[in-house]
Formats: C-alpha cells, structure tokens, sequence
C-alpha cells in the first residue's frame, strides 16, 4: 500500500526498488529483478490503455510482482515460512522497544483527552464563567447555551480543518516531522487561551488554533502507529492512542477537581500551563521513534526502510521476516506508482474498493461520536448536577477512572476477539445501557416532575450513575479504541492519509454538532436523548454486520488484498491471504452468499476454507 509523493519530484518505479548492497542471500535472490519487474508493470499498464487515474493495485499484480521478483513460488513460499518461524519464535521481550515507541507516538491522544477532561469543568468554574460569560439582571455571572456550545465544541472544528489539511505534512516531511510541527501548533493555541483575559472571542480562537493541531494528531498518530508495529500487535498497539485518550480525560478530571477551590485564574489556566509539558514530552519521545518504513518505500530510501523494519522487530536487517516485509512494501509502490498521483477523487472511484472503504471509515468514525460518549465527557460536572449531587466533580472523576481502566481491557479485546465482534458486543452493551439511564431519568429522577428539577430522587440519580459508568465500560472497550484502529489499517498507503483525515474529519464534525446542541437538546427534552442515541447504535450494529470487514492478524498489504477480491465482511474473518492459501482454498466462496440475510446475523457458519 502507498500514497502520492507529491512533494519534490516522484521517486520513479525503478529506483523505489533499486537492489540495496551487502544484504543477505535471501535479500539478494528478492531484489535481483526489482528493475525489471517495475518495467513488466509499465508495459501490462501501456498495453491497457494506460493505468487509470483511480486505479489501485490487485491481489493478483502483487502475486505476480513477488513470484517474478523471488524467482519461484516455491522460494516465496520457503520464505513465508521462515518469516512465519520467526514470529512465532518472538519473545514479547524482543517487541518491548517498538511498544514503548508506539506508546510515546500514542502520547498525542493524551492531549485530546486532557482537552476534553479539562474544558469539562472549565465551564463550571467561577472565574472561568465570570471572564468568559455574562451578566445577568441580578449581578451573577453565566454562560449562555450559545456560547457554552461555542466555546466547548469550537475545538472540533479546529480538528476537522487541522485533519484535512496538516495531516498531509506526513506525506511531505514524514510522519515523525509532521508530528512535531502540528504539536508546535497546538501549543501555539495553547499560548492564545492562556493570555485571554476577558474576551471570550479571544478563548474561542485559541481553541480553533489548538484544534488544528490536534486534528493532524489525530491522523498522524494513529497512522504512524499502525505502519511500524508488528502486524501481531497492531491493534493493541494503536489502541494505546485510546488509552491515552482516557489517561488524560482522567488527569484533566483531577486536575479540575484540586484547582476549584482557588477564586482567580489558578483555576484554569494551571490546567492550560501543564499542556506546555505534556507537549515536550510527546516532542522527545519522536526522537527514539523510528519512521514508517513504508514512506521510505514510497521515497526509495530502502537502506532506512530494512533498518526501520529491523529496529522494530528486533532482528537483523537480512532476517526473512525483515525481507519479505520489505518485499512487500516494494510490490505495493510498484504497482501503485503505475496508478500515478492519487488525488482526493480516487477516495471515491479508486480500486480495489475505495468508496466502500471511504465510506466505511467516515461511519465508523462517525458513529463513535453518535454512541453519545462525549455526552458524558464534555457535560459530565453539568449532567451529574442534574441527578442530584452536591459536588459533581467527584462524579465525573469517577466516570474518568471507569473509562482509562477499562481501556485497558480494549488492549487484550481488540486483537484477541477481533475488530468487528467487539464493535457488534459494544452496541449491544451500550444499548441495554441507554434504556436503562434514560428510562430512569425520564420517569423516576424528578419525582414532581421534569419542571420542578429541585426535588429529585437520589436513588434514581445513583441508578443513572451506575448505568452510566457501565456505558462507559462498554465503550472504553470496544467502540473507543477500534475506531482509530480500522482507520489506521484499512487504506492504501499512497492514499492513507487523505482517507483517515476525512474520516477523522467525519468524527470531529459529529462531536462539534452534539457538544455544541447537546445544552439546547437536554434543556428541551431532558433525558429523552439517551433514547436519540439508542437508536444510533441499534443503526451502528446493522452498519458493522454488512460492511465492515474483519483485519485481525492481517498485514495492510493483506488487507488491501482482501478488498481486491471483494469479500464479504460477514465472511472476512475467516479469509486467507493469497500467498498463505492451500489448494483446496476456495475464494470466490468469500465473494458470494446465498444464505438470506436475517439467517446469516444468527446463524455462524464456519467456513471450510478456514484453518
């Protein structure tokens, strides 16, 4: 998989796989004809007219590319399992340096979620509100809903516009590079809301400066990520982003909770101070970072690419795992440079499969905001006052340690059970959450009624908390983390980071809707909105059931492969690579179903093509 060198001029095919010196026999017999393979692939291209601008490459040129390039099947297939020895021999002690450096890389969720956890509470504070808000007749100060909603859900937008258009300083200056300049970014934000004295217009343009920043995070982290982890641990590894998510909703929770106390801006601007360290931090962890060894593909840098591979798995730069890695890499800019430059159309018409994918990832990110998650997030102190309680800071930590630990869990689920029985076991458990908290807050929490909301039931109140937090239990562990992760491995490279920013973009819009008319929504129709949700993810359970495919255990090669053969997601999970298949596998049985579809959500079948 591959994405567009548009900066400079484009590394042509021949030197993207020019044969590298000193390497081991196994390296050798690969890349003999890596020339003459790039120019078997210009003429099938010449011959057919030419590639098309939306084209992508096919199970079936990458075969033909690693069959051509290893001399024989048979030496390919000697080489697929002596790579398949290596992983199983693997210590997890020789995958320690790569998980620390993907942690470090995961660091940047934790400033989305310090943002979250802090601005939470900042709209509770007193010398926030007295700066920020207004007066009314009576000489007390408040935030209006439009300004709460302003003021709150303008950072999403920042993110939005900051995915869409910083996330490509990955593609230009490489993914660690870009992510330090867009964390540079965020800190300039940062800068503008903790000068801001009184003008709340002067707030709301910090909070769009840091939401650039953090947007491009948000596409570059996760991708980063996914290209230099081990395909046995990618997931686990890109849900450490969602770990730090909630690692930093939790401390920017507590952080609120000590300041409180204090009458001046200690209150809120020490929570926006520790941002400036949270920011180095993530700066010096990109230092030890080694750089997607795939872009060095895409720019011909093979010698960097072997070494990158190599620090990441632990082993020699000659080991088979590193080569037919490596080899694999090399197909996919090969055939995909005979594709040309991929531009923002090919999201739509490109193949194999690109608007299924497009649409897939713009859903899944879409309907991880419309679970209702940041209903509790951004109001949670707001929420919690509304039950009954004295001190809703207390509460809302609570909800910070449920989320972070839980997340914990989503480390082992994601890659142990699988992308989409997670997604689907999550809806169901957030659903039977929803009809719980919101029947009990339509009909028990007031007793007098929702126009009399002084006189409220604490037991119903401790009930709503209770099914709150296991709301937050179901989604820290499925929805929270695997979002990013099927966004991170799904796209083709050459076109990866336009996919994930205008999914992530998708993400960012819904949670600017639903932080910015959740005030206005709960004040007309109280706790009837759990139900709005409800059903979002009664949709969500369907959507993941017919269209998104299963990756676990696949190279982002494989899965590229997998959408070239079009197979169907109820059948994914027990799908086999090409090069890994017996002869009695049979794929034209994963593109093909003729079993109707209420039976094929209720019965399992197994296939037998499995092994």
């Amino acid at each position: 998989m591959s994405h567009a060198v548009e900066p400079g001029e484009p590394v042509g095919a021949a030197e993207a796989v020019e044969p590298v010196e000193d390497v081991g026999p196994a390296q050798g017999a690969l890349t003999t004809n890596s020339n003459s393979n790039a120019s078997s692939l210009d003429e099938k291209s010449h011959r057919a007219g030419g590639p098309s601008k939306g084209s992508d490459t096919d199970g079936a040129d990458l075969e033909n590319y690693r069959s051509h390039n290893g001399g024989s099947k048979d030496e390919m297939s000697e080489l697929v399992k002596e790579a398949d020895q290596q992983l199983e021999n693997m210590k997890k002690s020789d995958l320690t340096f790569i998980s620390l450096c993907c942690v470090m890389v995961a660091f940047g969720g934790f400033v989305f979620g310090w943002d979250t956890g802090t601005i939470s509470g900042f709209v509770r504070q007193t010398d926030w509100v007295r700066r920020f808000g207004s007066m009314d007749q009576n000489g007390n100060y408040y935030l209006s809903n439009v300004r709460t909603g302003l003021l709150v859900s303008i950072f999403n937008i920042g993110c939005a516009i900051g995915g869409l258009t910083l996330g490509r300083l990955g593609d230009i200056y490489g993914r660690r590079i870009g992510l330090i300049i867009v964390v540079v970014i965020y800190v300039v934000g940062i800068i503008i809301q903790i000068a801001s004295i009184d003008k709340w217009y002067q707030y709301f343009i910090g909070r769009i400066v840091s939401g650039l920043g953090v947007g491009a995070i948000t596409v570059l982290s996760p991708m980063l990520i996914s290209e230099v982890s081990p395909k046995q641990m990618r997931g686990t590894l890109v849900s450490c982003y969602q770990l730090m998510i909630t690692a930093g909703i939790f401390l920017g929770y507590c952080t609120n909770y000590g300041t409180k106390n204090y009458q001046d801006s200690t209150q809120w601007r020490v929570p926006l101070g520790l941002c400036f360290a949270w920011a180095i931090l993530m700066i010096t962890g990109m230092s030890f970072v080694p750089e997607s060894p795939r872009y060095l593909c895409e720019y011909g840098r093979m010698e960097e690419a072997r070494k990158s591979l190599a620090r990441a798995n632990r082993c020699s730069p000659d080991s088979s795992l590193v080569t037919l890695e490596l080899e694999n890499f090399q197909a996919s800019v090969e055939a995909e440079k005979v594709a040309g430059a991929a531009s923002w159309i090919e999201l739509f018409t490109g193949r194999p499969a690109m608007f299924k994918r497009t649409l897939m990832g713009m859903m899944i990110q879409s309907l991880q905001q419309l679970t209702g998650n940041n209903y509790f997030f951004y109001y949670g102190t707001t929420i919690f006052q509304a039950v009954g309680l004295q001190d809703s800071f207390q509460t809302s930590i609570v909800l910070g340690v449920v989320n972070f630990f839980s997340t914990f869990l989503s480390l082992y689920t994601v890659d142990a059970f699988g992308r989409r029985r997670c997604l689907l076991w999550g809806c169901v458990g957030m659903i039977c959450c929803y009809v719980v908290y919101a029947s009990v807050g339509v009909t028990r929490l007031w007793p007098d009624g929702a126009d009399h909301p002084e006189v409220s039931s604490r037991g119903a109140g401790n009930c709503m908390i209770v099914f709150a937090c296991f709301f937050i239990f179901c989604f820290a562990t499925t929805w929270a983390p695997i979002a990013y992760v099927l966004i991170s491995e799904t796209f083709p490279l050459r076109i990866k980071s336009k996919a994930m920013a205008v999914s992530t973009a998708s993400n960012w819009i819904w949670g600017f809707l639903i932080s910015f008319f959740t005030p206005f929504i709960t004040g007309a129709i109280k706790f009837y909105y759990g139900y709005v949700f409800m059903g979002c993810m009664v949709f969500a359970f369907y959507y993941v059931f017919f269209f998104v495919n299963e990756t676990k255990g696949l190279t982002l090669e494989e899965v590229n492969d997998m959408y070239a053969e079009g197979v169907l997601p109820w059948k994914s999970s027990t799908w086999i690579p090409p090069h890994r298949r017996t002869d009695a596998f049979n794929a034209e049985e994963y593109s093909k179903d003729t079993v109707p579809f209420y039976k094929r959500m209720f019965c399992k079948k197994q296939s037998k093509n499995a092994t």
